[in-house]
């Protein structure tokens, strides 16, 4: 109910009359006046009520009237009345219906109650009442109330004096409140500016409202007051306290800052009048030096006064709260005086109230930053902020360097004794025997044997004060021990806290709003606008922390060492740590290291010494701390030095301060930059003592120590060190939150402490300490998503590393390295790694970098995370694959390889084409490498399934490297470039495969003779199988760079092979002896690669022809089989001859184009459709048909010259190589290589398949050619060594395959001739000159150049002297000759009436050659060559003889004639004599073969005498002459004789003889003049014949003669009696006289036979003298026309 609402006024009345009655009631006989004027008031009330509606209002106006009842009722001073007046009065005042007249009255009379001691408390309640229900008392009335308060205050009741001292406070108060009031009404008013103020304080108070001007006046007087000066404004007050003065003055500063702060006449009274007296009043507390009284000055010095002294601190605290802006210079006054109140010269009391307003000043970051920017950042002014600090420092040392009196370590021990038993009982001092020593020890700092006590002095943040609020207190306190310290030391983590939390607000607001302005914090633009007021905040917040890091640092660290309280490390810690991390966020770098190196201090142990290179270049170095307090030691453990000399312990607070360094680095990482350097140093050493090792993915892990003493651990620490081991695990991962630049500092740091590491670790092999090693690793682990940035210095690091010499060392920087490629290539990347192909590269970079270091280890990670990396990551290598495969490569062992054969089985389809070719390479390399061959023909079989991966995937693979080539050529342009790759202008696919082929060429040149053996058929198969891929003018390439190259180093590499004998290789392998040197290994790569060649050119001749130098590939092709086929190794040259053979075979290509069969010929099918005739490849590129792309090209004629070139090309090859190796060896030569049998023989066979191409244009040189080669070949000896493969056994007359191959190469060119034109047919002639050389070998064997050889002649050698020491063996060259002679009759039956062969003489020449053989008859080497000679003879002959006749008239024939002559000469009447050893059988069959030589001439030569030349018929008949004689030898015996004289010879020469005389019809003179010739002989004859036996009868006495000779007389006998006959028929002119004279000259002989005594003699006799009866009487004819 408020007091305006109608019932309040209605109870106000009735209140009001209720007073007023009971005044009247007690005035009514002692003070009859105030019962009247009570009772007038009822009335004047009723009046009132019942005449207004606005009762209050009325009652106000007349208030006056109102109240004068009661006032008079005071004036009675009779207790009673009064105190019911004062009632009254109040409530009338609750109701605000005073008046100013009715107050000023009321005033008026409190005055004179007090002035009289009346009532005293009655009136302070009523003055109270009247000045806060409403404002209506002013100027000199206020005064009056005030001064009336204040009366009382001094009165001698203690009650009294409270209660007004109350009183006066809340009436100082509501006159302020008033004011403000007032000041709120008027806010929006705008006043005229007051005019300039001079210095009196009168005349300032014009401008002041009322409510103001009070308040001013007040204001003024209790300055006066306290300044002991008589006041203004408040008369009549008769004493006052300073005490309370300073109080009140306190309240109202305190209270109402804005008055002072807005009003310029208040503001004027703060400076000139509350700040002096300040200063005036603190002037006993400056001079004053404790026990220095009375020696300072001569005057007596004030004592400073507690009281005072304490408010006018609680004064200053708030005028620098409030007003610092206003008293700047002033305040610069108060806070020196402040620093210097904490001088240890002064009282404890004073040290410990200024200590207290410091506190205050520390909690209030804002005014400290205030200070900071007024003076410490003005020129010449006190560094105040800095100097409040350091004297916060300076006071701290003081206390442990000067103990104060009776707080000595040495005497009182606190109750709870520091330390606990165990340690501290060996040491002395305090607390070594403390009786709570089983109690928690009490909070406390210990230093150099000072023992101070911590208390709890405040709530963290808010400086509540002991003794700055000990009002009531005269005399100054005692302050217990360690209050001071304690409270220094809240002051100054009040300190840290408030600067740090308001530094780290702005300045992220700062940030915020850089980052929304996108510009740098406090940049040059937005600090403009704050120009004038205030300098930028980045300056101030660096000057604040320049000003007071030094000094905190300096305590702070005193303290950790003295701390032996773990909450007060704790806070002290945590200073540090937010500092350091202020400092690092300002970008302050000395003070952030500094306190870094605190903390890092505080965790070592004791006397630790640690050199940390800090990258500013210089180094740090630290010594931790001797700190003496008794700490509790939880481990010992190793130092982290060169040489480790003894144990360090590790304390509980070590431990503390190790974890606040891991906290420092895990959330403040990013602002260390640094000190990173320091911190990790730090770290290392810690873990390094407590014994963690790295583990899986480098966090560290307790484990024992290798060597020296084992770390000693308690369990508080061992359930500590997981914890600690996660923290530092945690503070890597944290790495991913911090920026680039930090994360940079971090690896920096990181990788100098592995630097460090590494060397210590040199040169011994003392465990190294892998702290840094591992968590780079753990660093890069958690950092991978911008692994870009950190990787190079990172990686960089790990592989220096890698090639430490200390196997630990190595083995984790190996581990790391691996680790973190691997991690990388696992993580999913955005964009994702095959969509950034640098970053691929650059995270492979480092496994290719390990290549380079040599330690077998480091080869084995690297190959095991190769081999990890293909098994997880090998489908999504993509752009990585050559690196990898450079890895692979560069290794080269077996694991490399078993990475290879992953690659080539399971990855060729996933790696980009591009990569194939490094695949080829790689796999090449392996075949190369010299360590073990398993490996390099395993490889040599990754290439070929490589190949046949090329060729299934053909298509793929092609589009692929032409899109890739494409988009190369267009690079290569833009840049003005060419393109640079092997085998350029190849297309890329195929230049694939010449790098393939290439691969394997270098293959087949490998020293060892596996791998080239493995390699060279690889190489042809492929080419082979998949050669149909290729481009046309690739061909070119694999020709020239790929065959040939390869050809030119085989023959290179063979001719300068080695001939020395190769021990048996590795103890238990044999080698053949057809490979037991180096030479004949090369024969055999030799043999390979000519033969896959010479393959080649046979099965892609039609592609290769279409090639534009084809006929020099051609000519290079044979100039290496001709040098292979020359080579000195039989193996080589015979196979040389064989590839000669091969292309020998191929078909020279088909006019007709409708004829497919020259594609059948070559293996390629001949279809139709064109794409299912590419074979299982991609199809024809172009749209040919198989025909057009294998065929030439229809150039008809121009094609035949072509191929007739290289046939004679390859004439010649053969040629030169036929002279070259049948020309025998010179005389000097002794170690002459001869060709052997099976070369000769594939030599002299390639012939036949080489002549199908050349016979067109073979002529008479070419055939001469043919036969130096054939009869070289022939005549060329064999090894003895060999002999027994090659000869046959001699009781066989066979040919060797040599000899069978001459007569073949012969048998095709006659064949051919005979077919041929009339051109070729001359060349008979020539054939049969070849073949009759061959024939004379029968009986002179071909001589070898100087060559000795042994002659094997024939059956009568026996086998055995083929091992006679002669070195070569001649052939056997009977049956070679015999059947060339077959070849020869056989030919010349063909070709006797050939124009060439009649003109040439062949016949003549037949005879010649036969007339060797025949003339030596049983002298030839073999029986059968004289035999067959005759009836070879005989054969040519009969057909030559007709021939002959025929020609008779040209002459051609005549030099055959004596031939003949002779030949019969030579063999009828041989000059050797048979074998003693031959059979009477064997003899008679010797003489039928004479008897059929004489019928010859008795059928083909005799009967056509007039046609041939009469020498000869001469010759003949002479010989015939001479066979129809016996000739005997005496040698034989009886039995044998008639046997041996030949008389069946004989008997047909004389009967041969007779026919001739007997021609009974003489057609022509020729016939005649024959039948003559025989006549006359046949007469000489019989004339011998018979005079020989009429000796032989006389001289033989009675012995009957030889039968033999008996018949032969018979025989003429009856040749006498024919021949007369004949005689007698034959017409006398037919008859020469010549031949008359010789008949007549027989009968005389003929009768002196008539003696013998044989009967058969005699019939015979008889029957011969018969006829001569005819011619007993002279003829009557004339005689001597006969003769004509």
């Amino acid at each position: 109910m408020t007091t305006s609402s109608p019932e309040a006024v209605k109870k106000l009345l009735e209140n009001m009359q209720t007073d007023l009655r009971s005044l009247s009631m007690e005035c009514k006989k002692k003070f009859p006046p105030v019962k009247e004027a009570a009772e007038s008031g009822i009335v004047k009330i009723k009046t009132i009520a019942a005449r207004n509606t606005d009762i209050l209002a009325a009652l106000k106006e007349n208030s006056s009237e109102v109240v004068q009842p009661f006032l008079m009722g005071c004036g009675t001073k009779e207790p009673r009345i009064t105190q019911l007046c004062l009632a009254a009065i109040q409530r009338l005042m609750s109701h605000e219906v005073v008046s100013e007249a009715a107050a000023g009255n009321i005033i008026a009379m409190l005055w004179q109650l007090m002035e009289n001691g009346l009532e005293e408390l009655k009136l302070l309640q009523t003055v109270l009442v009247l000045l806060t229900t409403n404002t209506v008392v002013h100027d000199e009335v206020l005064s009056k109330a005030i001064v009336l308060c204040f009366r009382l205050h001094f009165t001698k009741d203690n009650i009294t004096n409270n209660t007004a001292a109350a009183t006066v406070r809340q009436v100082v108060t509501v006159v302020f409140e008033r004011m403000v009031a007032e000041d709120e009404r008027f806010k929006g008013i705008v006043e005229q500016p007051p005019p300039v103020q001079g210095n009196s304080n009168r005349r300032s108070i014009s401008t002041l409202r009322p409510s103001a001007k009070d308040a001013y006046m007040l204001f003024q007087d209790l300055c006066q007051l306290v300044n002991a000066d008589a006041p203004y404004w408040l008369v009549g007050m008769t004493e006052m306290t300073r005490t309370f003065g300073l109080e009140l003055l306190e309240s109202v500063l305190n209270d109402f800052p804005g008055v002072f702060l807005q009003h310029q006449e208040f503001s004027f009274l703060l400076k000139e009048r509350v700040c002096p007296l300040v200063i005036k009043l603190f002037s006993p507390n400056i001079k004053f030096r404790q026990g220095s009284a009375a020696a300072a000055s001569p005057g007596p010095v004030e004592k400073p006064y507690f009281p005072i002294c304490m408010r006018l601190l609680r004064v200053v605290s708030v005028l620098i709260k409030h007003f610092y802006s206003l008293l700047v210079t002033e305040c610069e006054i108060f806070l020196s005086l402040l620093v210097k109140f904490l001088d240890g010269e002064k009282p404890q009391w004073l040290r410990a109230v200024a200590v207290e307003s410091i506190h205050r000043l520390c909690v209030q970051p804002h005014l400290l930053r205030s200070f900071c920017q007024s003076y410490d950042m003005k020129q010449h002014s006190t560094k105040v902020f800095r100097d409040i600090v350091n004297a916060l420092g300076s006071f701290i040392q003081s206390l442990f360097i000067t103990p104060s009196t009776g707080s000595s370590a040495v005497v009182g021990t606190p109750a709870g004794g520091s330390g606990t038993g165990g340690q501290a009982a060996g040491q002395s001092g305090p607390g070594a025997a403390g009786a709570g020593g089983g109690l928690t020890a009490q909070a406390a700092f210990e230093y150099r044997g000072t023992w101070i006590p911590l208390m709890t002095v405040s709530v963290q943040g808010s400086a509540k004060a002991t003794y700055l609020e000990m009002l009531d207190k005269v005399e100054p306190p005692s302050i217990p021990e360690g209050y001071a310290l304690s409270v220094a030391f809240s002051a100054l983590l009040d300190l840290v806290r408030g600067i740090t939390s308001m530094i780290e607000r702005e300045l992220s607001k700062e940030e915020e709003l850089a980052a929304a302005r996108n510009a740098p914090p406090s940049s040059q633009g937005a600090a403009e606008d704050l120009q004038d007021q205030e300098p930028v905040p980045q300056l101030v917040w660096e000057e604040m922390v320049s000003a007071c890091w030094c000094g905190l640092l300096a305590a702070l660290s005193l303290l950790l060492d003295a701390s032996t309280d773990e909450t007060a490390t704790e806070n002290i810690l945590k200073a540090e740590l937010t500092m350091a991390s202020l400092c690092g966020r300002l970008g302050l770098v000395t003070p952030r290291d500094a306190f870094i190196t605190a903390i890092c201090k505080a965790s070592l142990p004791p006397h630790y010494a640690l050199t940390a290179y800090s990258i500013q270049g210089q180094s740090v170095q630290i010594i931790s701390p001797s700190s003496e307090s008794h700490q509790q030691v939880v481990a010992v453990g190793q130092p982290l030095t060169v040489q480790p000399q003894g144990t360090v312990v590790l304390t509980a607070k070590n431990i503390q301060c190790m974890r606040t360094l891991l906290n420092l680095a895990h959330c403040h990482g990013a602002v260390l930059g640094t000190s990173w350097q320091l911190v990790l140093a730090t770290l290392q050493h810690l873990v390094w003592i407590l014994g963690l090792k790295p583990g899986s993915g480098g966090a560290l892990k307790p484990g024992r120590a290798v060597e020296g003493p084992s770390t000693v651990l308690t369990t508080a620490v061992m359930t500590d060190l997981p914890v600690i081991s996660n923290i530092l695990s945690r503070l890597f991962e944290s790495s991913q939150y911090l920026d680039d630049v930090s994360l940079h500092h971090l690896i920096n740091a990181l990788c100098s402490l592995s630097m460090e590491a590494m060397d210590m670790a040199y040169g011994n092999n003392k465990e190294p300490s892998l702290f840094a090693v591992a968590k780079l690793l753990e660093t890069g682990l958690v950092n991978m998503d911008r692994i870009e940035i950190l990787w190079r210095p990172l990686t960089g690091h790990l592989l220096e590393v890698c090639q430490h010499p200390n196997s630990r060392m190595r083995e984790w920087g190996a581990e790391a390295v691996t680790s973190l490629i691997k991690a990388g290539l696992a993580y999913k990347h955005d964009p994702p790694l095959s969509q950034n192909q640098r970053l691929q590269l650059l995270l492979l970079n480092p496994l290719k970098e390990l290549s380079n270091v040599l330690h077998p280890d480091i080869r084995q990670k690297q190959l095991e995370s190769v081999l990890q990396i293909l098994q997880s990551q090998g489908d999504s290598l993509g752009p990585g694959w050559p690196l990898v495969l450079g890895v692979i490569g560069a290794i080269r062992n077996d694991q490399a390889f078993q990475c290879l054969q992953l690659v080539v089985t399971d990855f060729l389809p996933t790696m980009p084409c591009t990569c194939l070719q490094i695949v080829v390479e790689v796999a090449g390399s392996f075949g190369l490498q010299n360590q073990e061959l398993n490996i390099s023909l395993t490889s040599i079989g990754l290439l070929w399934n490589i190949s046949d991966y090329f060729f299934q995937r053909g298509d793929t693979i092609e589009q692929e490297l032409n899109r890739e080539e494409a988009v190369l050529e267009k690079q290569a342009r833009e840049k003005g470039v060419a393109l640079n790759r092997p085998f350029h202008p190849a297309p890329p696919f195929d230049c694939l495969w010449l790098c393939l082929y290439a691969k394997l060429g270098e293959l087949c040149v490998d020293p060892r003779p596996a791998v080239r053996k493995s390699a060279g058929q690889t190489l042809f198969s492929t080419i082979s199988a998949h050669g149909t891929l290729l481009q046309q003018p690739t061909w070119h390439t694999v020709v020239w760079k790929v065959l040939f190259h390869l050809l030119d180093c085989v023959r290179r590499s063979s001719t300068t092979a080695d001939k020395e004998k190769i021990e048996s290789g590795g103890g238990n392998i044999l080698i053949h002896h057809s490979r037991d040197t180096a030479e004949k290994q090369w024969a055999e790569t030799w043999v390979l690669t000519l033969a896959g060649v010479a393959r080649i050119f046979n099965t892609r001749r039609y592609l290769l022809q279409s090639l534009g130098d084809f006929f020099k590939a051609w000519e290079v092709l044979l100039d290496h089989i001709q040098s292979a086929a020359l080579s000195k190794n039989n193996e080589v040259s015979l196979a040389a001859l064989k590839s000669f053979q091969e292309i020998l075979q191929i078909v020279t290509p088909i006019r007709d184009s409708e004829k497919p069969d020259a594609l059948a010929a070559m293996g390629v099918p001949a279809l139709e459709d064109p794409v299912s005739a590419a074979g299982p490849g991609r199809p024809l590129l172009s749209s040919d048909s198989p025909a057009e792309r294998l065929a030439p090209p229809p150039r008809e004629d121009e094609e035949e010259v072509d191929d007739s070139a290289l046939w004679w090309s390859a004439w010649n090859t053969w040629y030169r190589t036929g002279t070259e190796c049948t020309r025998p060896p010179a005389a000097s030569d002794k170690l002459a290589f001869i060709p052997s049998q099976p070369f000769l023989t594939a030599l002299v066979q390639i012939f036949p398949a080489l002549y199908q191409h050349v016979k067109a244009r073979f002529n008479m040189e070419d055939l001469r050619k043919l036969g130096v080669i054939l009869h070289g070949a022939v005549s060329v000896p064999i090894s003895s060594d060999a002999s027994p493969f090659i000869l046959p056994s001699y009781t066989e007359a066979v040919l060797t395959s040599l000899q069978e191959a001459v007569l073949t190469a012969l048998d095709v060119l006659q064949k051919a001739i005979c077919v041929g034109p009339e051109s070729m047919q001359v060349m008979y002639p020539a054939i049969f000159d070849q073949l009759l050389l061959f024939v004379e070998f029968s009986c002179k064997p071909p001589q070898y150049g100087k060559l000795e050889t042994k002659h094997v002649a024939n059956a009568k050698y026996s086998q055995i002297q083929l091992f006679a020491p002669a070195e070569w063996v001649a052939l056997n060259y009977v049956p070679f000759a015999e059947r060339s002679l077959e070849v020869v009759v056989d030919l010349y039956q063909k070709t006797a009436c050939h124009k060439s062969v009649v003109s040439e003489s062949v016949l003549q020449n037949i005879i010649k050659t036969l007339r060797i053989p025949l003339g030596l008859k049983y002298a030839c080497p073999s029986e059968s060559t004289w035999k067959l000679a005759v009836s070879s003879l005989l054969k040519v002959l009969s057909i030559g003889l007709p021939v002959a006749r025929q020609h008779a008239s040209s002459g051609k024939f005549d030099g055959m004639w004596p031939e003949l002559a002779n030949a019969f000469e030579d063999f009828l009447f041989p000059k050797s004599t048979p074998p003693d050893n031959l059979s009477i059988q064997e003899f008679q069959k010797n003489e039928s073969i004479d008897v059929e030589v004489v019928q010859l001439i008795s059928t083909e030569i005799l009967p056509f005498a007039n046609f041939i030349p009469k020498e000869f018929v001469g010759l003949i008949m002479a010989m015939l002459n001479r066979g129809s004689i016996h000739s005997q030898s005496s040698s034989f015996t009886e039995a044998e004789l008639d046997v041996r004289m030949r008389e069946e010879f004989s008997k047909v020469c004389f009967e041969t003889l007779l026919q001739f005389s007997f021609s009974g019809k003489v057609s022509t003179p020729q016939e005649g003049y024959i039948s003559r010739m025989a006549l006359s002989v046949l007469l000489k004859r019989s004339q011998d014949v018979l005079r020989r036996y009429v000796e032989d009868e006389r001289l033989s006495g009675r012995c009957p003669l030889p039968r033999q000779q008996v018949t032969e007389i018979i025989f003429v006998l009856k040749a006498i009696s024919t021949l007369m006959d004949s005689l007698r028929k034959t017409q006398p002119e037919n008859v020469d006289g010549n031949t008359w004279a010789q008949v007549i000259a027989l009968y005389p002989t003929l009768v002196e036979c008539i003696t013998c005594s044989s009967s058969e003699v005699s019939s015979a006799l008889k029957e011969a003298l018969g006829p001569f009866k005819d011619f007993m009487q002279p003829p009557v004819a004339k005689v001597l026309n006969g003769e004509s």
